[in-house]
């Protein structure tokens, strides 16, 4: 059920279900806080991540032992931007595998640390005197060195790792690698080479890769290239709100402002509503956008004393705030 929760994105309720079953002196096991550490890594919750670690190793020591109970804990650092933390662990645990590697591939490409998520993955497929054995990237693994190339425009060396992994490794690419290819020429500029990608991939590329490419059209106000794409996504998807606004912005840029309100009336769903999470000692509170809760309602007027007097100690030292407004 925890992991049900945990995988249905509903983290909230595995965490509730976990210290349900901690009450109820159900005895722990590797399986049960691996799921555990999986829903505080999709909340963030750090600090309650830390403390069911640290009380399933003491309930039992073999545990501490685990290596994928230890992965676990690493996943959750780097989904939390929690590097340092990630790195140190990563350094205490002896006997690294696969998953150990990846994850802090991950976690530097996710940090905008691309050299250091190249230099780990150089690194991982040299012998390890320790346990004498090299370590063999998996199709996982390149989607961090992907991702690392991507954020930091290394275009070459994206195209040498995406034909290694093929060539070198036998590995058949997924629809996530052929993502992180677009996602590589769109952020360095290259739309002709991201559209020709697409069109050449052995697999239909879904929404979400055309959806890339319409993202930097509208970065770049290629008009033409973003109508042909549209077209793209509208045979997978004509519900998402965000191409319309994105083809809109194109035609905006262009001062193109008949095609734009068309495009704006064309509209029809709502966004999606966002969502946070704040983590307070062992409490867990979710916020939804938009959400009419009287309760809260109750309490803008205490927030927004709190707000203003935060603006007004960060004023005092000197703390820049640009485009800040409170709007009461």
């Amino acid at each position: 059920m925890i992991s049900a929760y945990s995988e249905n994105e509903n983290s909230v309720e595995a965490i509730k279900l976990f210290k349900r079953m901690e009450e109820e002196k159900i005895e722990l096991d590797e399986v049960i806080v691996t799921a555990a550490l999986s829903a505080c890594a999709d909340l963030g919750a750090v600090q309650m991540g830390e403390r069911i670690y640290s009380r399933s190793i003491k309930r039992k020591r073999r545990l501490a032992m685990d290596l994928t109970l230890r992965n676990s804990l690493l996943n959750m650092y780097v989904k939390s931007g929690e590097i340092e933390k990630a790195r140190k662990l990563f350094d205490e645990t002896m006997r690294k595998d696969v998953t150990t590697y990846t994850c802090m591939i991950f976690g530097y490409a996710l940090n905008g640390e691309a050299q250091e998520s190249l230099e780990l993955f150089k690194k991982m497929k040299t012998i390890d005197q320790s346990q004498d054995t090299v370590i063999t990237p998996n199709d996982v693994t390149f989607i961090g060195v992907l991702m690392a190339c991507s954020h930091s425009g290394l275009v070459e060396e994206g195209k040498q790792y995406f034909k290694s992994m093929i060539v070198d490794y036998n590995l058949k690419p997924r629809e996530a690698h052929f993502g992180c290819m677009v996602d590589l020429f769109c952020r360095s500029g290259h739309l002709k080479d991201a559209h020709e990608f697409i069109n050449q991939m052995p697999i239909k590329p879904n929404a979400v890769i055309w959806r890339t490419l319409l993202g930097a059209c509208s970065l770049h106000g290629n008009v033409d290239l973003g109508e042909e794409v549209q077209k793209r996504i509208f045979e997978l998807d004509r519900d998402h709100v965000g191409d319309y606004v994105a083809l809109s912005n194109i035609y905006a840029s262009k001062g193109m402002w008949d095609e734009k309100w068309k495009m704006r009336d064309r509209v029809r769903k709502r966004r999606v509503p966002g969502k946070s999470w704040i983590e307070l000692g062992s409490i867990i509170t979710e916020f939804v956008s938009g959400h009419d809760d009287n309760d809260e309602q109750l309490m803008m007027g205490e927030i927004s004393v709190v707000l203003r007097c935060l603006v007004s100690c960060m004023t005092s030292f000197d703390c820049v705030l640009e485009n800040f407004n409170l709007n009461y």
